[in-house]
């Protein structure tokens, strides 16, 4: 089905979902609920709730119909979150949000038309590669993989099912990042050979023991394809509260800040070096990784990527919070300034409050004028997706772009842990003449979990 015509076709098929018999025709207008989008909320944690679900239920045409989660009570409290802002906003009763304790059963609903996924970094393609079978937009956080292997996957069943896939590297819809790259794609610092990014690292954590699985959690499926540990809550989510969960410092279910942050900043400087659909042609990495305790992703790292086109890229934690492009003529520096995605998001404020500078102020005056480069103009990330999933129109942050971008990461991370230079073949996707370097691609998969068991 031609992906302009989906939302069509499935918001006619949409039953009201739980709402009142009688709703006065005021209330919607134009958004009435046959033109609204419906949406499912997978992984209802941290990010779904600071971040996800407040970016998207502020547009109209969203309604955030379901919710889904391996911990009940989180899935319980997302709920419980979505229908107390829409009982604030429409000043009564308005929806029964329903609950599904496995996505699958979500995917399978007819009248829900996009999901968006705010999962645990090893749970991020496989259920948006089944959503794209399912015929369901997604909207997906970052990073898009755990592997080059599971990145190229989801490419191409995206592809394949004509799906509006938005990736959630929001700083392309911020406009310092935008404008930044386009002074430097149009030469206004001459000729571009340097870029700088500042990506801090995450500290070594205390020894955690085996801890008896709380009975709100599935925590096999949390775990999903990656090996079975024993549980301890600082490896998995607090059972009270929303803090930063203790995954994100554990390789089992990412990598560390390089793909946290790093597929943000990636992203945002491939934009201004025009290469969001290749990638460095080497790469080399050094890091300090816990010696102790139960965290093991990187501490401070540095790491060196070369490009075909001459512009080295250096990313350290020594560097701001930030991008800073160096051309002939001048830099630019470019951050997200006081913006957070969520309260535990790790920027030293003070240190990072500007959000556009350059070495020159006349820089940043500089016009773009007609006949010169102007880049995909977002005014917000989910709005943009909302947008495209309505016209049929590709994404700020497509599919392919986001691979590219979390491809960065991951060769990075590989470079860390190997410690010598590699020669990267962003065609092939493949290290040159590097057998060891390429059994990084790819991770066993603990069955039934992972995109390799996904019936295509």
């Amino acid at each position: 089905m031609k992906r302009r015509n989906f939302i069509k076709n499935t918001t006619m098929a949409t039953t009201f979902l739980g709402f009142p018999t009688i709703v006065p025709a005021s209330v919607f207008g134009k958004n009435a609920p046959s033109n609204k989008i419906n949406i499912g909320q997978i992984g209802c944690g941290r990010i779904a709730r600071e971040h996800d679900l407040p970016g998207t239920w502020q547009h109209d045409v969203a309604r955030i119909v379901a919710v889904s989660d391996v911990d009940s009570k989180r899935m319980g409290e997302g709920k419980e979150l979505v229908e107390k802002y829409y009982t604030k906003k429409m000043g009564t009763p308005y929806l029964n949000v329903k609950q599904y304790a496995d996505y699958h059963e979500m995917l399978a609903d007819k009248d829900i038309d996009a999901v968006i996924i705010s999962t645990p970094d090893h749970w991020h393609s496989q259920p948006a590669m089944e959503a794209a079978l399912a015929g369901k937009h997604i909207y997906l956080q970052k990073p898009t993989s755990l592997t080059i292997k599971e990145g190229r996957q989801l490419v191409e069943v995206v592809n394949k099912t004509g799906v509006i896939l938005q990736l959630g590297t929001q700083q392309r819809s911020s406009e310092q990042f935008r404008i930044a790259a386009e002074l430097v794609r149009n030469g206004r610092i001459g000729k571009l050979h340097t870029v700088r990014i500042g990506l801090p690292g995450d500290p070594s954590g205390p020894d955690a023991p085996a801890m008896e699985v709380p009975s709100n959690l599935n925590y096999d499926m949390w775990l999903g394809s990656t090996p079975e540990v024993p549980y301890t809550e600082i490896g998995v989510h607090p059972q009270n509260g929303y803090g930063r969960p203790g995954w994100l410092r554990l390789e089992n279910y990412g990598a560390g800040m390089i793909t946290g942050w790093g597929q943000h900043h990636f992203d945002s400087a491939a934009w201004g070096m025009d290469t969001d659909l290749s990638g460095p042609r080497y790469i080399e990495a050094v890091a300090e990784f816990p010696r102790s305790g139960l965290w093991n992703v990187h501490g401070d790292f540095m790491v060196k990527a070369e490009y075909d086109n001459g512009i080295v890229m250096l990313t350290s934690g020594s560097y701001p919070n930030g991008i800073r492009y160096e051309g002939s003529d001048g830099w630019i520096w470019v951050s997200r300034g006081s913006y957070v995605a969520s309260a535990s998001d790790p920027v030293a404020q003070g240190k990072n409050a500007k959000a556009l500078d350059a070495s020159d102020p006349k820089i940043l005056q500089s016009k773009i004028g007609a006949d010169e480069i102007h880049l995909y103009k977002s005014e917000e990330q989910h709005g943009n997706w909302l947008e495209c999933i309505q016209s049929g129109k590709e994404p700020i942050s497509a599919v392919e772009v986001g691979h590219r971008s979390c491809s960065v990461c991951l060769i990075s991370h590989i470079a860390m842990k190997l410690g010598r230079k590699l020669e990267w073949d962003p065609i092939q996707e493949q290290f040159v003449n590097d057998p060891e370097a390429n059994t990084h691609l790819s991770r066993s998969q603990r069955a039934p979990y992972g995109t390799d068991y996904v019936k295509i």
